[in-house]
């Protein structure tokens, strides 16, 4: 793989831009692998890369039954914070909050990572205790976070309408070093940085079955034909529950479309990340100029990726509240995302009841920020059979009644 720098720019402009190799390879399967992932999405892709990485297993293929970062990694708002309330929480967010700070040097490839700071509006007396109590939380926990009162808001935030008829801005949970990442460019760096290491990405790959041999997994079928392995990872998101059913599992998720929206693009007028759970909506800029936003999950169980009209009415009447000057601006496009919730709010990283199947899913509205982190800690769990990340976050925890409950923090989609 050539490495991709200031002079392999100017060197290809020499000479017209023909040396570029592809980003990632497009191999046919192999009849038999150590590791399969199913799901090429970003966690997907980062389990495999971290299994590589950080443990040699690099006989990996990662099946995609679409186009690579073509679910909810490209469907995203791409917001990371780590300013969580449970510890186990906070620990594997705050692991992928650092990871995201290198990895354009460690992947050799741009992810725009901006650390430009998250705000999470307090506009009710209840929000200010309970985002206080994050702040003391997260202290303990080495996240740093801070309570602000709303003069420091709207010094962050100039476009921001701090005496809202409704719900006023009483204050705020700021993390300095949250912020954002180009999504797509995450997916890409992955695959690329995975398939120098001599795994296959193989897209337009569906998995059609899983084989088992009595209690523990030989293989799957798939569009492409049958693929042996020893041992499975399943990172499909919303459709994690039908993939455990082939497996012969169930899963205590449920399925939901989230929804986004952009505005045409405007001149900078807004450098931070501010979400207002009472309200239910949050918004951003890109680098485009682009008012990103977003609000909750769909009321109802659905698997569609497209936007509604009502959405657009719920989310933005609520963010005009806060900032009236969006009220002037056109909607550019709309779309959807299939996520997975479970009844805590949590994720689920975990051994299955299949021996050599391993489940990563249940991420809800959180799943963008938690991919480095989500990937490091899986690649330990499928390698060595255990990892102190994900141990709270197992199956079993719904069977004890050990719930990691984060539905403040996972209040809006995030």
């Amino acid at each position: 793989m050539k490495r991709y720098s200031a002079f392999a720019i100017a060197r290809e402009a020499m000479r017209h831009h023909t040396g570029w190799e592809r980003a990632w390879r497009a191999p046919e399967p192999k009849a038999r692998y150590d590791v399969i992932i199913i799901g090429a999405g970003g966690h997907g892709l980062a389990t495999a890369y971290y299994l590589g990485k950080n443990f040699g297993i690099t006989n990996v293929a990662i099946l995609e039954k679409g186009w690579l970062g073509g679910g909810n990694t490209g469907r995203n708002t791409t917001i990371i914070r780590s300013n969580y309330l449970q510890d186990p929480s906070a620990a594997i967010y705050e692991k992928s909050r650092s990871l995201y700070e290198t990895m354009s040097q460690d992947l050799n490839y741009n992810v725009m990572f901006s650390p430009r700071g998250v705000i999470m509006l307090a506009q009710t007396q209840h929000e200010i205790r309970g985002y206080q109590r994050t702040a003391h939380a997260n202290a303990l926990q080495g996240v740093t976070t801070e309570f602000i009162g709303p003069e420091k808001v709207k010094e962050l935030v100039p476009i921001i309408n701090i005496n809202g008829p409704r719900y006023p801005v009483l204050g705020g949970l700021w993390q300095a070093r949250g912020g954002t990442a180009r999504h797509d460019a995450v997916a890409w760096g992955y695959a690329r940085a995975c398939s120098d290491m001599g795994m296959d990405v193989i897209q337009q790959c569906e998995v059609t079955g899983i084989r088992r041999d009595g209690g523990k997994v030989v293989g799957v079928d798939t569009s492409k034909g049958a693929i042996e392995c020893d041992k499975l990872g399943m990172v499909v998101a919303g459709h994690s529950g039908h993939l455990a059913e082939m497996a012969g599992f169930r899963l205590p998720i449920e399925s939901v479309a989230l929804q986004a929206l952009v505005s045409e693009p405007i001149k900078p007028c807004m450098d931070v990340v501010v979400m207002a759970n009472t309200v239910h909506g949050y918004m951003s800029q890109s680098d485009k100029g682009e008012m990103v936003i977003g609000g909750g999950t769909d009321g109802y169980n659905n698997y569609t990726q497209r936007g509604s009209f009502h959405h657009i009415e719920e989310t933005v009447r609520a963010l005009i509240e806060t900032f009236p000057m969006i009220s002037r601006l056109k909607m550019l496009r709309q779309w959807g995302g299939i996520v997975d919730v479970t009844g805590d709010r949590s994720p689920i990283l975990s051994k299955t009841p299949v021996d050599g199947v391993f489940i990563n899913c249940g991420w809800g509205t959180g799943g963008f920020k938690a991919i480095p982190g989500s990937g490091w800690a899986m690649a330990e769990l499928i390698a060595k059979g255990h990892s102190p990340l994900t141990e709270e976050f197992s199956l079993d925890r719904f069977r004890a009644g050990k719930f990691i409950d984060e539905s403040v923090a996972a209040g809006v989609a995030h």
